[in-house]
């Protein structure tokens, strides 16, 4: 990937990049991409009970989606916005993975998506973190 390329050239960035920041956006684009195909294996496998499942894929596929190109922006005064954003980005790969979690011995597509939300989750959390010292 070329994110920390990228947001190292930003001219406001001067060539520091966090990378709590970089490994965040890495692991949101990756936890989209997962959970959408996983989204897409559940609905083949023609199971019951993979409802749930299949609607806490789309909605952290979303929330990922959306943070990993927020993070990619010059934050520039949206500290307290991006740290809300990276909470519930968080909070929506805890309750994926517990979901797929809860399949992952019957669908080897729900062991994966579970492993890639826990570690958006971490990368999100640490990302908020690495934010918080930085400003309001």
């Amino acid at each position: 990937m070329h994110v920390h390329a990228m947001l190292s050239s930003h001219p406001k960035a001067r060539g520091r990049v966090d990378d709590a920041v970089v490994r965040c956006i890495e692991a949101c684009f990756d936890c989209a991409q997962t959970c959408i195909s996983c989204a897409d294996a559940c609905l083949d496998e023609a199971a019951a009970g993979l409802t749930r499942c299949i609607r806490l894929n789309l909605d952290c596929a979303n929330a990922c989606a959306a943070t990993g190109p927020a993070l990619s922006r010059h934050i520039g005064g949206r500290e307290a916005l991006i740290r809300q954003l990276l909470e519930t980005c968080a909070a929506l790969c805890r309750a994926c993975a517990d979901e797929c979690g809860r399949h992952a011995q019957a669908h080897e597509h729900c062991r994966i998506c579970a492993e890639a939300c826990r570690i958006c989750e971490r990368a999100c959390e640490e990302a908020a973190t690495s934010m918080g010292a930085i400003g309001p």
